[in-house]
C-alpha cells in the first residue's frame, strides 16, 4: 500500500486533486486497493508546520507538498529522509533556495513548480485586447499574493495602465466591500493575483464580478469554471498530473536527485462567453480566435 500524505488550505475535491488521483490511477495506483491519501485541511498558512507533524505521525510514504512555499517548508521541516513531490504555485524553489539545482535536486524533494509573476505583464496586455483603450484597473491582493501584486504594478506601469490595489486582510475576505473602496475610474477592470485564500473564494469572487458587470482577469480557468470572465495561466490539473508521475516514479525506487523540477511551457487563454453577455461585454474577435478554450 503506497501511502501519501498532504496538507492543504483547500478542499480535497478540486478538479486538480481530481487530476492527480486520477494520474495515479492510470499508473496503477487505485485508492482502496493500492494507494492511500492522507489530506489533512489546515484553515490559515500559520497551521503548516503543525499538520505537517501531523501527515509525519500518520506514517506516509511520500509528502506531497501543494501549494505556497509554507507548503514545503513546513514539509522539509518535518523530515529530512522520506521524498518530497511538490507542487510549488508561484514561487521559483531554487531561488528560494529551497533546492541547490533544478536539473540535480539534492535532498529529498523535486516536484513542478509555476510562477505567477512571469505572467503579469501577459495578462495586463490580454486585458487591453479585451478593452481597447484599457488605461486603468482596479486589483485586489493579499499577503500571499503580494509578489504578484508588485510585478503587475511594474507591469502595468510599463503598459502604461494606472493599478489601484486594494489590500486584503484577515480572512474570511469581504469582496463587496473592497469593490466599494474602488474609485470610478478604476472600474473598468478587475485583475486578480492568486493565493490559497483567493482561489479558495474563487466562487465568491467570480460571483461578485458578475453581480456588478465587472470584466475581470484570473489567474486560473477555475475562476472562469466558477462563472468568471477570462484566465491566462498554466494548467493546475496538468501541473498535478505530472506531479503524480512523480509519485509513482518515487514508488519505484527512483531517488528525488534522478528527477529534475519542471515548470510548465504552454499556458492556456480560457473565455466564458455566457459571463461576458451577462456583463454586458462584447469580445473582440481577435480574442476568441487566440483563445484556448471558448466556453459557451
Amino acid at each position: 500500500m503506497l501511502r501519501l500524505g498532504m496538507a492543504s488550505i483547500l478542499p480535497q475535491n478540486t478538479p486538480f486533486m481530481d487530476a492527480f488521483v486520477k494520474r495515479l490511477r492510470e499508473l496503477g495506483y487505485e485508492e482502496g486497493k493500492n494507494l492511500a491519501v492522507d489530506y489533512v485541511k489546515v484553515f490559515s498558512p500559520a497551521e503548516y508546520p503543525a499538520a505537517m507533524e501531523e501527515v509525519l505521525r500518520r506514517n506516509v510514504d511520500i509528502i506531497v507538498a501543494q501549494g505556497p512555499d509554507t507548503t514545503l517548508q513546513s514539509a522539509m521541516a518535518a523530515t529530512k529522509n522520506l521524498p518530497i513531490v511538490m507542487i510549488a504555485i508561484d514561487y521559483d524553489p531554487f531561488a528560494r533556495g529551497y533546492v541547490t539545482s533544478l536539473a540535480h535536486p539534492t535532498g529529498n524533494v523535486t516536484g513542478v513548480f509555476f510562477q505567477q509573476i512571469e505572467l503579469s505583464a501577459k495578462r495586463l496586455e490580454i486585458a487591453k485586447q479585451l478593452i481597447p483603450g484599457l488605461q486603468s484597473a482596479a486589483v485586489f491582493w493579499d499577503s500571499g499574493s503580494a509578489d504578484q501584486f508588485q510585478s503587475l504594478k511594474t507591469s502595468g506601469e510599463n503598459l502604461g495602465i494606472r493599478l489601484f490595489d486594494v489590500e486584503l486582510r484577515d480572512p474570511p475576505y469581504n469582496y463587496e466591500s473592497a469593490w466599494e473602496r474602488v474609485p470610478a475610474d478604476f472600474r473598468t477592470m478587475l485583475i486578480l493575483p492568486t493565493s490559497g485564500v483567493l482561489f479558495r473564494d474563487r466562487q465568491r469572487i467570480a460571483s461578485v464580478t458578475v453581480e456588478h458587470r465587472i470584466p475581470a482577469m484570473f489567474p486560473f480557468r477555475d475562476w472562469v469554471d466558477a462563472g468568471g470572465l477570462v484566465s491566462y495561466g498554466a494548467s493546475l490539473p496538468g501541473l498535478f498530473a505530472r506531479a503524480a508521475e512523480y509519485v509513482q516514479k518515487l514508488a519505484k525506487g527512483a531517488s528525488p536527485a534522478d528527477l529534475p523540477i519542471e515548470q510548465p511551457t504552454t499556458f492556456e487563454l480560457v473565455l466564458n462567453l455566457r459571463t461576458a453577455k451577462e456583463i454586458g461585454l462584447t469580445i473582440p474577435q481577435a480574442i476568441l480566435l487566440r483563445a484556448d478554450e471558448v466556453i459557451e
